[in-house]
């Protein structure tokens, strides 16, 4: 009875004394981690300026009035930033950020955040918003903060290679962690990449010979591919054309009017004209042959009427465009009218038709 007795009264001291321990420190709560934490730089050269996108899961999250804040490496050059330099986001993971934060420089009121910046420390703290437990936070610093005005200072990266750090603390330690970021000088932080494009440009007419028939002083005619022409108004061929030129292309006609011997009939001339029966001209006009490519038919030549002001040595620009264009179509359509006193012949010409990039 007595060994008994003495065994229950030493369990009852060690359990005494280790409850007067636990008392004496207390119970202690440990730091969660924050989780998925990155520092995206936009260059990780040696002293040079650089945009952050930085990211964490807060296991805790914040509530009304709590803050967090980022330390960097004391090798970071800060600089001054205006609220402006800051976006807060937030997403229920890091590759779904959607909850774009108001920020401002004044005490936190309502939904806006107060960010301010110490040295390498940057604070934010909020007003009456919160942080879900668990979800994500998206910081970007630099130029690439846009939601509440455009950044424009952003921060210069140690000046020797190193892994730099950044460190974050949510409301007061009760989350937090540590990042590392890679500070290269050499092999160096960008690529120079080289290419280049051959100038190409294409140009073709579908018909190398069409004729108008036998003119008359009472009826108009048309020039066709079967060169019997038409009293009725006929495409006589198509020009295409397709370039990479910066500057787009350009459209010329060169020649003289129908010509027979000594005699010619007459060039419509730089204005558009109607076909005119008893008249003497010849002409052309120009209408775009569906929606391929880009570029339009230039004035005289782009009316339902006809003109023509090339000469043998001169030409004359028919359509054009100011940039790079796949291929377009032109439909090219002739006229021909004579009077009764217009001499007999047989009347030709040779129309030379250039296509020119201006690259």
């Amino acid at each position: 009875m007595r060994k008994t007795s003495l065994k229950r009264i030493v369990n009852v001291l060690v359990i005494a004394s280790l409850l007067a321990v636990m008392s004496n420190f207390g119970y202690q709560v440990q730091a969660a981690p924050v989780t998925t934490f990155s520092d995206n730089l936009s260059r990780l050269r040696t002293s040079t300026l650089a945009d952050h996108t930085i990211k964490f899961v807060t296991p805790t999250g914040l509530t009304a009035g709590q803050a967090f804040t980022l330390t960097f490496d004391a090798d970071f050059t800060m600089g001054s930033f205006a609220a402006a330099n800051f976006d807060l986001a937030t997403g229920a993971t890091c590759g779904s950020i959607s909850s774009e934060r108001t920020l401002g420089t004044g005490a936190p009121s309502g939904a806006t955040w107060q960010v301010g910046q110490s040295s390498q420390v940057v604070t934010f703290t909020s007003g009456t918003d919160t942080i879900t437990a668990g979800h994500c936070v998206e910081v970007q610093i630099g130029s690439n903060a846009t939601s509440g005005g455009s950044g424009t200072t952003q921060i210069t990266n140690p000046s020797s290679a190193q892994t730099a750090t950044l460190a974050v603390s949510v409301n007061s330690g009760a989350d937090s962690g540590t990042a590392g970021i890679a500070i290269i000088d050499t092999p160096f932080d960008q690529v120079t990449v080289t290419a280049n494009v051959d100038p190409t440009i294409s140009f073709a007419v579908s018909d190398s010979s069409i004729g108008f028939g036998t003119l008359s002083s009472s009826d108009d005619r048309f020039a066709t591919g079967d060169t019997n022409g038409n009293s009725s108004e006929t495409v006589g061929h198509n020009l295409t054309v397709g370039t990479n030129a910066t500057s787009g292309y350009v459209l010329y006609v060169l020649g003289g009017t129908l010509t027979s011997g000594a005699n010619t009939i007459d060039a419509i001339g730089g204005s558009a004209t109607a076909s005119t029966t008893n008249t003497e001209q010849f002409g052309l006009k120009l209408v775009v042959n569906g929606g391929g490519g880009a570029g339009s038919p230039l004035a005289p030549y782009n009316t339902a009427n006809y003109a023509y002001n090339a000469t043998a040595s001169t030409q004359d620009d028919i359509a054009s465009h100011t940039g790079p264009s796949a291929t377009r179509t032109f439909d090219v359509t002739y006229v021909a009218n004579i009077t009764s006193a217009t001499e007999a012949g047989s009347y030709t010409t040779t129309l030379t038709y250039t296509g020119t990039g201006s690259f």
